[in-house]
């Protein structure tokens, strides 16, 4: 009986640290993917929206929990990098279910929409945090910042919304517009210092030149290695005596010299040492 009560205490306090483990990755599970490094050119062009600046030690995280938009009838709510918190105006909108319900309405998802219908504020869930990605805006000018896109599977049509995060290295402006891409896809702009990149220079390599030198090294280096070894199990060579053709290894300094001298003695003609045999004589 004792062995069956702990059994299932076991079991509890286990399913209990997997619902505490699966809550606190929910709360922050794509900080990473807000972390994104581009090469263009020759040049590393690193992102990190969620690093602390001196003005904004959340990053591009609104403060308040969520960014608003409200254009006409429709109010979007969303924040990047993470899920929603409302400590204060919550969503009060029906249809609710996939973005935490009526009770916790937008705490679950990454971006929800609200549009008036028939006198009712309707909700509908745009972007999920798990599906957050991030692109540079234009390969040309990696300076001017890059999309956060984050996207919904919902029953009757996919939504997605994409905040063009704008380098502002002096303000935070926005969002104050909202525009419609396609069925249920939307796009907003925020400038913020957070969408800057620090730079960093990506040398290209010797290219294939170097991958030839290192081929010949290794080839050269396995040579030496594999005569060393026969010579000295086989023939019973010990210390400098195990190089392979170590008379043609020692010759080869003295033979190149030699060689390059007579490249620069053809190259320059005679020399004051090798003149003429028929020099003027005077008498």
């Amino acid at each position: 009986m004792k062995i069956t009560i702990s059994f299932f205490n076991s079991l509890r306090y286990y399913f209990l640290i997997i619902a505490i483990l699966h809550r606190a990755r929910s709360l922050n599970p794509v900080s990473a993917v807000c972390e994104r490094s581009f090469v263009v050119g020759n040049k590393v062009y690193s992102f990190s929206l969620v690093s602390p600046l001196p003005n904004f030690p959340h990053g591009v995280l609104s403060e308040d929990g969520f960014y608003k938009v409200a254009v006409n009838k429709t109010v979007l709510w969303f924040q990047l990098c993470d899920g929603m918190i409302f400590n204060h105006d919550p969503p009060r909108c029906v249809d609710c279910l996939d973005c935490g319900g009526a009770s916790h309405c937008g705490m679950e998802c990454s971006a929800l929409m609200a549009k008036n219908i028939g006198g009712y504020d309707v909700c509908t869930t745009i972007g999920k945090v798990t599906s957050t990605t991030i692109n540079i805006i234009d390969n040309q000018n990696p300076h001017k910042g890059v999309i956060v896109k984050m996207t919904s599977s919902g029953s009757e049509h996919n939504c997605s919304l994409s905040v063009s995060v704008i380098c502002d290295s002096n303000r935070v402006l926005g969002p104050h517009s909202l525009e419609k891409l396609g069925t249920c896809d939307y796009a907003a702009v925020l400038q913020h210092p957070s969408g800057c990149a620090t730079i960093n220079g990506h040398g290209k390599g010797w290219g294939w030149f170097g991958t030839l030198m290192i081929i010949v090294l290794c080839l050269f280096g396995g040579y030496l290695s594999a005569g060393a070894v026969y010579r000295h199990f086989f023939l019973g060579f010990h210390g400098l005596d195990m190089i392979p053709n170590l008379d043609f290894w020692t010759r080869l300094p003295h033979r190149t010299q030699s060689f390059f001298a007579s490249l620069v003695r053809k190259f320059r003609g005679p020399t004051e040492g090798h003149r003429n045999s028929y020099s003027p004589v005077n008498f």
